[in-house]
């Protein structure tokens, strides 16, 4: 399986700017710019769209490890922090909470450090990846 994405940027890196797009059109010419990455504008960036990655495969994956667990959660939510520090993303932490009927705390975290480790896009990165969870 492939998925793809394009970038398109006109100008300089600081007054230049560019259009995102993804294949399933969720992002079409989505807007970005030194201003969207470095201060507040408005449109995305890269490492906010790594985030929303990270956080969307790390709950998919906690979900298939709690379900080989003879779990199903009722709600997993990721929030995902990514640290762009010198020109380098450096970390990304992971946020949980989640709301699993009949698992206990120490099952619990046992089954994050283990999605943590194995979802596709923690292995894809080449940072220091951390999480930290609260069941409800």
């Amino acid at each position: 399986m492939i998925r793809t994405a394009n970038a398109k940027w006109n100008g300089t890196g600081k007054e230049g700017n560019g259009q995102l797009s993804t294949q399933s059109t969720v992002l079409n010419n989505a807007q970005y710019s030194f201003n969207t990455r470095f201060a507040d504008g408005i449109g995305t960036n890269p490492e906010e769209l790594i985030a929303a990655a990270h956080a969307g495969c790390f709950s998919m994956k906690l979900s298939f490890v709690l379900n080989a667990a003879g779990f199903t959660a009722d709600t997993i939510e990721t929030k995902c922090e990514v640290e762009f520090k010198d020109g380098a993303v450096i970390k990304s932490h992971l946020i949980v909470a989640a709301t699993v009927p009949s698992i206990d705390n120490e099952r619990f975290q046992e089954c994050v450090k283990e999605a943590e480790a194995n979802c596709p896009i923690s292995k894809l990165l080449n940072t220091a990846i951390s999480s930290e969870a609260v069941l409800n």
